[in-house]
């Protein structure tokens, strides 16, 4: 775990990468989808417990199904994007840890106790996998799109029936369109939010 990654690698992931507006007309195949999920779930979680869930919707029939959640400002790119990746979490993934995480077998009642304790577990461990999964998919020469202007009702009904699986947020991916990307935007300098103690 020594070695650094070169500076284009970086580049690819952070840099100069960049969030999508619009999209080329180059589709996302399944062989990429599956890719950027077998690189992605190497991420660590707590306990392993690997909350996300991922809807890739792509067919025409998928997306005419999500267009009535979205926002007006995000509809027109995502209809565009090659896919939209609805980023989820299961609030019960503890039912999973036997299998996940077995050389602990009392660890699935560290979060089954208490509903709100699972759930914000859940959450944070699911948001780092929707992160991961957009770094892997950079990574592996995908650009992303992420948004959270949609009605969170309106996709876990239309997408999850199961109730123990919550939205988190959307990401259109496929290959950007760099006239439409907005100007880089400034971040904190260090001594701005961070300090070492």
């Amino acid at each position: 775990m020594s070695a650094k990654l070169n500076d284009a690698a970086l580049d690819t992931i952070f840099r100069t990468a960049r969030t999508q507006n619009a999209w080329t007309d180059q589709p996302v195949t399944d062989d990429e989808i599956r890719a950027v999920y077998d690189l992605m779930k190497w991420g660590p979680t707590s306990a392993n417990m690997s909350p996300a869930r991922f809807v890739i919707v792509r067919s025409k029939e998928a997306k005419e199904k999500l267009k009535p959640a979205l926002s007006e400002g995000n509809l027109a790119k995502t209809m565009a994007a090659p896919a939209c990746v609805i980023i989820g979490y299961d609030v019960e993934f503890y039912e999973h840890l036997p299998m996940l995480f077995p050389h602990q077998l009392e660890a699935k009642t560290w979060f089954n106790w208490s509903a709100e304790w699972a759930a914000s577990h859940a959450v944070r461990n699911g948001t780092l996998q929707g992160a991961y999964f957009m770094i892997a998919a950079r990574a592996l020469g995908l650009d992303c799109g992420p948004m959270s202007g949609f009605d969170v009702a309106k996709v876990e009904e239309a997408f999850f029936p199961e109730k123990n699986i919550k939205v988190n947020f959307l990401c259109n991916i496929g290959h950007g369109d760099p006239k439409a990307v907005f100007e880089r935007s400034p971040r904190f300098a260090f001594d701005d939010i961070a300090k070492i103690i």
